[in-house]
């Protein structure tokens, strides 16, 4: 179990602030539900083994252990969703630095630079700027895919004719892996592709190397 809290594919080492949130989303309803499962097994024994409890009515105990009890923390739990789920979705994000366009098909991810997908490309090797946030730009060619980085943020349906946005930004340079998260085919488990961070200079430099066609870098 606890190989799965790192990896390249681990929601729970994050490495940018949209995944961070996920990661702490995650501890945070952990906590939760172990303090409510406390909570139940501990009336659970009470009633086992309190004989004044033991003619408490059915209703009774519905209605406090059932109802009331969990609220307050249900209600806690709520309120921290919401205030993660801006961070998530980027509403406290930085103004992107650059607009990047992924373009989804069985079983590659074309990759666009530049404004209206003109500029160079790459495929199945998305290039970012360490510590700026950009904003990517999704789409798909054929059926609905799904971009996920999960060390970097959450995951975006890829839809044919639709466009859909979602804000990337590493905390630091590095290599990160991406998936598609939606079931699309024969070759699903094979669509992968790999998120670079670079240093803002080298990404730059980087860019203006790639190649103006779609094709591999």
């Amino acid at each position: 179990m606890l190989a799965g809290c790192s990896g390249d594919l681990s929601t729970l080492d994050p490495a940018g602030p949209a995944s961070s949130a996920v990661a702490q989303l995650w501890w945070i309803m952990l906590f939760g539900s172990a303090v409510l499962f406390a909570l139940v097994l501990g009336l659970f024994f009470l009633s086992l083994f309190s004989r004044r409890l033991a003619h408490v009515p059915a209703s009774r105990w519905i209605i406090g252990g059932g109802i009331i009890m969990p609220i307050p923390v249900l209600t806690a739990l709520l309120g921290v969703a919401f205030l993660q789920g801006e961070a998530l979705f980027g509403a406290r994000a930085d103004a992107p630095a650059d607009v990047i366009r992924v373009q989804a098909s069985m079983w590659n991810w074309d990759i666009r630079y530049g404004p209206e997908n003109t500029g160079p490309g790459s495929r199945n090797i998305l290039h970012i700027p360490a510590g700026q946030t950009v904003e990517i730009v999704v789409s798909s060619t054929d059926v609905i895919h799904s971009f996920w980085v999960p060390r970097l943020a959450g995951k975006i349906d890829a839809i044919p004719g639709h466009e859909t946005r979602i804000r990337l930004k590493a905390d630091k340079a590095g290599t990160f892996g991406g998936i598609c998260a939606e079931y699309c085919g024969n070759g699903h488990s094979a669509m992968t592709f790999s998120v670079i961070a670079h240093e803002p200079e080298e990404y730059r430099r980087v860019i203006e190397t790639l190649p103006d066609a779609q094709g591999s870098t």
